[in-house]
């Protein structure tokens, strides 16, 4: 039997502990390993803007429409992070394959990023709805954001029953064999 990683932990946390900050080591070392994340020709097309303390309260207003990402203001630190510019081969590739490497990118970075961060006992959110304008101008950046990573740690440690498609839905395995 294979064991599974403690990744099948992760999970999208909405509910955060106000009192407890982020160890910097902790984001240093999500930050390596996202590093590590592939990407076409290794271009890395984004970057990541690391906002803690007063300034991640003082941010969480910008994620928040009514009671949507309303969790956002008891948490500790954001990862936000931007699309940069390929590399050359990575732009001629994306032109002729027609192909839109960088959102790929900067999703696996991400995915790599929350992997560790769960590994680490940290828990993580990646957020789609932001006011782009108010970070911008935040960050001193003419960049896209193309998302944002609450981290903190939760409140509690239960984890949701998840529901996710079927197995046959999601994949098919093809062999020889």
């Amino acid at each position: 039997m294979v064991e599974r990683s403690n990744t099948k932990n992760r999970e999208s946390c909405r509910d955060y502990d106000p009192d407890r900050e982020v160890e910097i080591e902790k984001i240093e070392a999500c930050l390596e390993t996202m590093k590590l994340a592939p990407s076409a020709c290794n271009a890395q097309p984004y970057y990541y803007y690391i906002v803690r303390g007063d300034d991640a309260k003082n941010l969480s207003k910008y994620f928040q429409l009514g009671k949507m990402n309303s969790f956002t203001k008891d948490v500790s630190t954001f990862a936000i992070v931007t699309e940069e510019n390929y590399n050359l081969s990575a732009k001629i590739g994306s032109s002729v394959k027609n192909q839109d490497y960088k959102s790929i990118d900067i999703g696996i970075s991400a995915a790599y990023f929350t992997a560790e961060a769960t590994s680490l006992g940290l828990s993580t959110c990646i957020i789609g709805w932001f006011d782009e304008e108010k970070l911008q101008k935040f960050l001193k950046t003419k960049s896209k954001i193309r998302l944002v990573i609450a981290i903190g740690y939760a409140k509690n440690d239960d984890l949701r029953e998840k529901k996710r498609k079927t197995s046959d839905a999601l994949y098919k395995i093809i062999s020889e064999d």
